[in-house]
């Protein structure tokens, strides 16, 4: 299946019914009266959050959605039915823009959630609605209101508990497919990660989530390489853990660049909390991976972990870490969250 992460679509609710002109016509019934009942209410557009979808490959294929329009009223004052709503089953973590790609409409962070994104049109009034005691036999009636419609732009940004960051070639994949069940493509030149991967890591009887991201060079949020489009997968995270390859001659240029596009990307990536790792430390003698663990140090200002997805080498240590910073994370939301005690309040 193809990652597909932004869509634009249309959406249209329905057309309200039209309200009907009738009159009661009955044996014995001299004066019946008016009976046009009002019509139905159009469909309204939806969209909800669902599990078991991960891309919105799905709007690809069909861009336009249109609700049904409310069934007119009748006779003997039967009202019309309402029409059918469409509802537009999307991935968990979904955001849902207007046409410009900048105002957000609504945020979908968990399964269930729904938002209303058109109203159905009002069905119209039937001519049993007007009449009165200087108009006993009215002989019109309202058409229904019309929908709404829009070209809206559906964003998925992924929910992970942990992001990995860093320049191609880095080791991302090489790590995610170590620490976890996924199978990301791993091969000897840049960019062989074309969109992002996500992956379970368990350690010490718990879990999170780990996405991998395509690499970033410098220039990346000009368009270059690939760009910093699929940056919005980590926005999401707890955590960042950039790796560095120790095969790069020049570690803190290489730290200094990513950072660089993190922080012109914006979005907040470069408050969250950091782990940094000397990946592929086992292509290193210690000579050469003691001078580059100082060079990063010194240019970090923090003290980076040394890691080896091929011999294992400090993979233990690192996820502890990752750990360690999402449950610090996740106490802080759950403290944000919390009810004040009733019995304290005045």
């Amino acid at each position: 299946m193809k990652f597909l992460d932004q869509a634009k679509v249309f959406i249209r609710s329905g057309d309200g019914g039209a309200g009907s002109v009738s009159f009661r016509r009955e044996k014995y019934i001299e004066f019946g009266g008016p009976d046009g009942g009002d019509g139905g209410r159009g469909g309204d557009v939806w969209v909800e959050a669902v599990d078991g979808l991960n891309t919105l490959i799905d709007y690809r294929y069909q861009q336009h959605f249109k609700a049904k329009t409310g069934v007119h009223g009748m006779g003997r004052n039967r009202t019309g039915a309402k029409g059918s709503d469409v509802v537009l089953k999307v991935p968990v973590g979904t955001q849902v823009y207007e046409l410009d790609n900048d105002t957000l409409i609504c945020d979908l962070t968990e399964v269930g959630q729904r938002y209303l994104l058109a109203k159905g049109g009002n069905g119209g009034f039937g001519n049993q609605h007007f009449k009165s005691s200087t108009n006993q036999a009215p002989r019109r009636a309202n058409p229904g209101l019309p929908g709404e419609e829009a070209w809206i732009w559906l964003r998925l940004k992924l929910i992970a508990d942990a992001g990995l960051v860093g320049l191609p070639n880095a080791g991302k994949s090489t790590f995610l497919a170590s620490v976890t069940a996924a199978k990301p493509k791993i091969a000897d030149y840049p960019f062989t990660t074309l969109h992002p991967n996500l992956g379970v890591v368990r350690i010490d009887a718990r879990e999170f989530v780990l996405a991998d991201i395509p690499g970033l060079i410098e220039g990346a949020h000009a368009g270059v390489g690939i760009g910093d489009r699929f940056l919005g997968h980590v926005e999401r995270t707890r955590v960042l853990l950039h790796l560095v390859s120790g095969r790069e001659e020049d570690v803190a240029g290489t730290y200094r660049t990513v950072r660089g596009e993190l922080e012109a990307y914006g979005h907040g990536l470069t408050d969250k909390p950091e782990v940094l790792a000397l990946s592929q430390a086992d292509l290193l003698d210690e000579e050469e991976r003691a001078e580059k663990l100082a060079e990063l140090e010194k240019e970090a200002g923090i003290r980076p972990l040394v890691l080896s997805s091929a011999t294992r080498e400090g993979v233990e240590e690192v996820l502890r870490a990752l750990m360690g910073e999402i449950e610090t994370a996740r106490s802080a939301e759950q403290e944000a969250n919390a009810e004040p005690d009733p019995r304290w309040q005045d």
